[in-house]
C-alpha cells in the first residue's frame, strides 16, 4: 500500500487550522498538528491590546478535538504542543512529525500570534509588544520553514501553504478597535507575505509556496471577545471551511502551479473551482 502524504498544520486547534486539517485528512493526508491548546476546555483567549479587558476569555477547540475528527475521516494524527514564540518548540515540531513519519508533503503556516499588541493603536505599542509580534507573525514562521526545506529539497518536491491577511495590503478605514486593525499586526503579514515569493525563486519549481487570504472569518476567539464582529459590516463574514477547501486544493492539484505569485482569496477561488463544503 503506498505510503500516505504528509502535511504539517499550525494553530490547529480550531479555526481554519482544524477545518484545513479536516480537509486534509479527507484529501488523503495524515496530518501533524500544532497548537497551544492540547486538551478541550484548556482553551483561552488571549486581549489584543492594552485597552481590553484583561480577563480571560474561554474558547472551545484543542488539538485532541482536532486529532479525534482527523481520524474519523481516515487518517492519521499526531498532535504537537507548540507556542509561536518559543524557538525551540517551533525548531522541535518538524522534527518530530520527520521521526513518526519520516515526511512533510505539505506544511500549511496558519497560527498567528493573537496577544497584546496585536490590536494596539499606534501611542499604545511599545519595542516589547511589536517585537513579540513580529516574532510570532514572521520570525518564527520563517524559522519553522526553514526546518522543513531541506527536508522537502531532499525530495525534490514539497509545498508550503502560507496564511496571509488583507490587512497587509489595505489601509484601515478607523482606528484598531473601532473598524480598523493594528499597525504591529498589519506590518507583521506583510513581511510574512513576502516569504512564499522568496521560497519560489529560490527554491522552486520542486517546492512550490503559496499566499492565501482567508478574508474575514469569524473565529471562535472573535466570537467568545465579542457578540459582534467590528469587521463584518464593511468585510462580509467568510468561512473557514472556504480556506480548508482552497488549502487542500493547492496541496493536491498540479493546476495550482499556475497560482504562483499570486495573492490567492480563498473564497474566490473555491467558488471559481466550484469546491463546495458540506
Amino acid at each position: 500500500m503506498a505510503q500516505r502524504r504528509v502535511a504539517l498544520v499550525t494553530g490547529a486547534s480550531r479555526g481554519i487550522g482544524k477545518a484545513a486539517s479536516l480537509r486534509l485528512a479527507e484529501a488523503g493526508f495524515d496530518v501533524a498538528l500544532t497548537a497551544r491548546t492540547v486538551k478541550e476546555g484548556e482553551g483561552r483567549a488571549d486581549v489584543n491590546s492594552v485597552r481590553e479587558d484583561r480577563s480571560m476569555v474561554v474558547v472551545p477547540g484543542s488539538l485532541e478535538t482536532t486529532a479525534k475528527e482527523v481520524e474519523e475521516r481516515g487518517g492519521r494524527a499526531l498532535s504537537i504542543p507548540m507556542d509561536l514564540l518559543d524557538a525551540d518548540a517551533v525548531v522541535a515540531a518538524p522534527a518530530a512529525v520527520l521521526a513518526e513519519w519520516g515526511r512533510i508533503d505539505v506544511i500549511f503556516n496558519n497560527a498567528i500570534f493573537q496577544g497584546g499588541g496585536t490590536m494596539d493603536r499606534v501611542l499604545d505599542l511599545t519595542p516589547a509588544s511589536m517585537t513579540r509580534v513580529c516574532v510570532g507573525n514572521y520570525v518564527h514562521q520563517v524559522l519553522l520553514i526553514q526546518q522543513v526545506v531541506p527536508h522537502m529539497l531532499e525530495r525534490g518536491t514539497g509545498r508550503i501553504i502560507n496564511m496571509v491577511s488583507g490587512s497587509a495590503r489595505l489601509d484601515p478605514t478607523a482606528a484598531a478597535g473601532d473598524g480598523g486593525w493594528g499597525i504591529a499586526y498589519s506590518a507583521s503579514k506583510a513581511a510574512f507575505a513576502r516569504v512564499a515569493g522568496g521560497l519560489n525563486a529560490e527554491f522552486g519549481p520542486g517546492i512550490l509556496a503559496f499566499n492565501v487570504d482567508p478574508g474575514n472569518v469569524i473565529t471562535e476567539k472573535r466570537k467568545a471577545l465579542s457578540k459582534k464582529d467590528e469587521f463584518e459590516d464593511a468585510y462580509g463574514a467568510q468561512s473557514a471551511d472556504e480556506t480548508a477547501l482552497a488549502v487542500a486544493w493547492l496541496a493536491t492539484h498540479d493546476d495550482a502551479s499556475a497560482l504562483l505569485g499570486k495573492w490567492i482569496y480563498a473564497p474566490k477561488l473555491t467558488k471559481e473551482l466550484g469546491l463546495g463544503g458540506s
